[in-house]
């Protein structure tokens, strides 16, 4: 995992804690803040610069006294004064001062990023206990104005004065022809694309806050779940949150035979009853209630069946369903988010600033990578093989099949011996660290570079890669080292992190512009780290150690999940189609559209392998479980488009490696390509756009292992 830094480009979201539940809550107010209209015309600016500086300019003249009126406030003074004094006709003044927002901006990211890093070190770092003011100190963003300041200061107004802000359909049509210092003046202006008042802003970032704490403590207790028969499918103490825990609790079931299945059956009409909120809500964080989702019959436990640390929550009335709460979550979303569309002019929607901001792919050709997957005849060849090892038809709960797994000859109580031995302390981690990278191929030169702009720290997590953002700083592998070494499953995710800095430490020293910095999107940076991680055994010197079928269930296991998470992604994105279309609606009236889309896109894509259609023709609505949808919204896509992503550059991978050019050169190479279109970023890296055709192929392949005689 990749942890970015809060610039001013956004808000670093952690939890020190599960906070408690918030209250059903309407959506948010949102303050308008009123544009008074200018005393002089746009017009009448653009013509008496072109009078002062000659015809030859008014094209840029032109588009750069629009971009400034577009996000112009009355409380900023005389846009014409501004203009007369800022613009820049002269070439050579002009680049003079596009480098110098380039360094500039360097250092204020750069120590922004630092102080940030550094307010959060108790609480990310295991130094020792934490103090009750860590956490205060964790959450203070001194970078959150930093965007209003630069406008406020008019330096973010001296940028769309004199440099082009373009759209991604600009940018795309263009891509053919741009260079690199073309993309990176891109970059500068992006910056600048909207001015969201502080008001409307706060109102985003408090609604998602409340939005995930809503998320945080929705937990089932699960031995309080009944199955079909009325038993306990589950141990006393098991508290399972949505969706995640829910999802991880059915795949474990796959080894539990035939009560495993019917645990799996118990778990999909739980989330059913999420979706739909027939839920009570007293079942909701609450172990002193029994409940069979099935029928959704309540009672209270029994007193010797609640788990001694239970909360003391008593519900009077155990068979009120949830009020629609899911729902009134998303649309309070919708509204706060929303609510930036006026000062957004480059993207007028939360759906447009996802895709053509956020991602920089356009949704329609999102869709359609999307649908691809979805439409594959792979889909049925793939479920044929999930059928024949479960020796029974498909069924809804299927679609999070988990027994596709590359595996080793060599038992994990070995390699942890091995991990523990080698690496006892993250120091010692960090002094390995170019004896690491040859092995995975980087030359010594490389491995040298690498190692001294690359820290290690111990984490209190699981581990993360934090980047840096200007040169003369390193990016930091956050790591668990338990007290007796690294385990293998802690190596094995701190190899994922180290490709995240190498990516890191090329796309800042070795980028050309530093505007440039970094990697189109999240799916890019994942996929490269996913490269270091699939060859963790060849730091450890046992890849001969490796199953030969491994490889063919690492590529069905990818592919199933990205047909898995490919629908709950559409339903997602419609969702917020129709939100906009019915900006009124209630939170009832969006649980239905949910319910409806949710559904239609079952019955198309999944039914024909999975079932789950009733005697009526009704759909399961359980694609409609994602919590993403309502704690992170417009996020689901990234999920389908980071395998694609990733498997795509581990083919080009292997071909490199096939034609004898070393991991570590071809990887420099790549990262160095920065942050430019993820489509003409792919094309440098690997001769095509972002495409689905690699994942494809490769199960068709690894299809062929499976059923090939």
């Amino acid at each position: 995992m990749r942890l970015l830094p809060a610039l001013a480009t956004g808000t670093l979201l952690a939890c020190a804690s599960t906070p408690p539940a918030p209250k059903p809550a309407a959506a948010p107010t949102t303050t308008v803040v009123k544009e008074t209209p200018m005393p002089v015309s746009t017009a009448t600016i653009i013509e008496a610069l072109v009078q002062r500086h000659g015809e030859a300019e008014r094209v840029r003249i032109t588009r750069g006294v629009n971009q400034c009126a577009a996000l112009w406030r009355a409380e900023d003074g005389d846009l014409q004064a501004f203009a007369s004094e800022s613009y820049i006709a002269d070439p050579a003044l002009r680049e003079a001062t596009f480098a110098r927002f380039e360094a500039m901006l360097e250092q204020l990211d750069g120590h922004v990023l630092e102080i940030g890093r550094e307010l959060r070190r108790p609480s990310d770092l295991d130094l020792g206990a934490e103090l009750p003011v860590d956490a205060l100190f964790a959450g203070f963003d001194v970078g959150a104005h930093l965007t209003e300041d630069l406008f406020a200061s008019k330096l973010a107004f001296i940028v769309l004065l004199n440099f082009e802000a373009t759209t991604l359909t600009e940018r795309l049509a263009r891509a053919g022809t741009m260079t690199r210092r073309d993309w990176a003046e891109a970059r500068l202006t992006a910056r600048y694309d909207d001015r969201v008042p502080a008001a409307i802003q706060q109102a985003i970032t408090k609604v998602g806050a409340d939005a995930d704490a809503y998320i945080a403590s929705y937990n089932i207790w699960a031995h309080h779940t009944l199955a079909q028969d009325g038993s306990r499918p589950f141990p006393s103490g098991k508290k399972l949150i949505t969706h995640w825990n829910l999802r991880d609790e059915l795949k474990a079931q796959y080894a539990n035979g035939a009560a495993g299945l019917a645990a799996q059956r118990t778990l999909v009409r739980v989330m059913e009853r999420i979706v739909t909120q027939t839920i009570p809500a007293a079942v909701i964080d609450d172990p002193h209630v029994d409940w069979d989702p099935f029928t959704n019959d309540t009672r209270r436990a029994a007193p010797e069946t609640v788990e001694a640390d239970a909360p003391d929550h008593q519900v009077a009335d155990l068979e009120a369903p949830e009020p629609d709460t899911r729902y009134a979550w998303l649309l309070a979303q919708f509204k706060a988010l929303s609510g930036a569309d006026a000062y957004s002019p480059t993207a007028p929607s939360a759906i447009q600033r996802a895709f053509e901001g956020g991602r920089e792919l356009p949704e329609a050709r999102v869709v359609g990578l999307l649908r691809e997957v979805l439409e594959s005849p792979q889909v049925e060849r793939v479920a044929a093989i999930i059928k024949a090892r479960l020796g029974r038809a498909l069924e809804p709960q299927d679609i999070w099949y988990d027994g596709f797994k590359a595996r080793s000859a060599i038992a994990e109580a070995e390699l942890d011996r091995q991990t523990k031995k080698r690496w006892p302390t993250p120091e010692a981690f960090e002094k390995d660290l170019p004896v690491i990278l040859k092995r995975l191929h980087f030359s010594d030169a490389q491995a040298k570079f690498l190692a001294t702009h690359i820290k290690v720290d111990p984490a209190r997590g699981a581990g993360h890669a934090l980047q840096a953002a200007r040169r003369g700083d390193f990016p930091r592998l956050r790591t668990r080292v338990g007290k007796d070494g690294m385990d293998y499953k802690g190596f094995n995710i701190a190899v994922h992190e180290l490709g995240h800095n190498v990516e890191q430490v090329y796309s800042l020293y070795g980028i050309d512009h530093t505007l440039l910095a970094g990697v189109p999107n999240t799916a890019f940076t994942e996929a490269l780290a996913f490269i270091f991680q699939a060859r963790d055994l060849d730091v450890l010197g046992l890849t001969s150690k490796v199953d030969p079928r491994s490889d063919a269930e690492r590529v069905l296991n990818d592919f199933w999940s990205a047909w898995e998470i490919a629908g709950v992604a559409l339903v997602d994105v419609a969702a917020w189609h129709w939100m906009y279309e019915h900006p009124s609606a209630t939170p009832a009236e969006l649980r239905d559209a949910v319910i409806a889309e949710a559904r239609a896109v079952w019955t198309r894509y999944y039914a024909k392998v999975l079932g789950g259609v009733d005697e009526h023709g009704v759909a399961t609505p359980l694609l409609g479980i994602y919590s993403h949808m309502i704690a992170y919204p417009l996020y689901l896509c990234d999920y389908p488009l980071g395998h694609l992503i990733a498997f795509q550059l581990e083919e080009h991978f292997a071909r490199s490696e096939r034609d004898h050019k070393p991991l570590g050169a071809e990887f420099e190479r790549i990262a160095r390509l920065g942050n430019i279109a993820p489509d003409v970023w792919m094309s440098e890296a690997t001769g095509a756009p972002v495409s689905a055709d690699a994942l494809l192929a490769a199960t068709a392949r690894a299809v062929q292992v499976f059923t090939s005689r």
